[in-house]
């Protein structure tokens, strides 16, 4: 009933095809996005002629191929015209049979009757952005009330890769500088050579003071990052980047946050008055997977 395909086994017509008339449809399944994030190290999960799909994504560690989504990318699951609890637990029960998980998401429409956990998201739907603005918390339409004289002084443009670039290696925080820093660039400089995404920034006395990095594709545009000058926090520039994205897309595209578990960055999100959307997730911890490589060789049984 379901095959697994390795990535040059898949009809590549057929899978996107199957995205396109699919009810879950997201930009994270498309092929240019999982190739780029996992670097072609997916396979795909197929139900009868591509009535259904499942891409799984991997790295290889210990010899074997470990289930691990790929940086920015969220949500993967199972795609079909119309979601059905049933062919879920079908891929599930394929998926957790046939391999080792780290961690693998679902997205925010696949339903299931296995109790699997879930992890939060925020979008705002399309509508007229007056409608969407009006619905913005107090404390967010007074963020984005700049005094006359931050008005005078400030700008937001479009900026190129390279000023990006120096911008965000100069201000993130929370990531390895040689290791997750550096897999987030290459992920940004392919996506937007590509013109996936895009670098907005907002300048204050003629200084980038914040960048959000945002990636637009079936019709959805999704905030892959938001980099802040911790001397300028005060200024609101990430209220107002956001602000003017959805000003510019959200008649004919979708929002999507990208996130909401971290608890200052679901209350700054939650200020936009987005809809929550959760998204399954499996997740085993290291040391589960220790405990399942163990079992493998033990047991004889071969290493995928």
């Amino acid at each position: 009933m379901i095959r697994r395909l390795k990535y040059d086994e898949i009809d590549f017509v057929k899978y996107t095809q199957c995205l396109e008339n699919s009810e879950q449809r997201k930009y994270s399944a498309a092929r240019h996005f999982l190739d780029v994030t996992s670097e072609k190290q997916w396979e795909l999960l197929v139900y009868r002629d591509y009535e259904a799909v499942m891409p799984v994504p991997y790295v290889r560690k210990y010899g074997v191929k470990i289930v691990l989504n790929p940086k920015l990318c969220q949500q993967l699951g199972v795609f079909s015209e119309k979601d059905s609890a049933d062919l879920n637990e079908t891929f599930l029960e394929y998926l957790e049979k046939n391999y080792i998980i780290r961690i693998y998401t679902f997205n925010d429409i696949n339903k299931f009757r296995t109790r699997i956990h879930f992890k939060k998201n925020f979008l705002i739907y399309p509508e007229s952005y007056e409608k969407v603005y009006a619905k913005y918390s107090p404390k967010r339409k007074r963020k984005l009330r700049l005094s006359e004289d931050v008005l005078k002084e400030s700008e937001v443009k479009e900026i190129s890769y390279d000023k990006a670039k120096n911008f965000i290696e100069a201000n993130t925080i929370g990531t390895s500088k040689d290791s997750d820093l550096s897999d987030f660039m290459r992920i940004f400089e392919m996506f937007h050579q590509l013109k996936y995404l895009t670098f907005t920034a907002f300048y204050y006395q003629n200084m980038i003071a914040n960048v959000i990095a945002t990636y637009s594709d079936y019709g959805m545009v999704a905030l892959l990052g938001n980099f802040n000058d911790k001397d300028y926090v005060k200024l609101s520039g990430a209220s107002v980047l956001i602000d003017h994205k959805i000003k510019e897309t959200i008649d004919t595209h979708t929002f999507d946050f990208e996130g909401g578990e971290i608890p200052n960055i679901e209350e700054f999100f939650r200020g936009f008055r987005p809809e929550l959307k959760p998204y399954g997730i499996i997740e085993n911890s290291k040391k589960e997977l220790f405990k399942k490589l163990g079992y493998l060789a033990v047991s004889g049984k071969p290493f995928l």
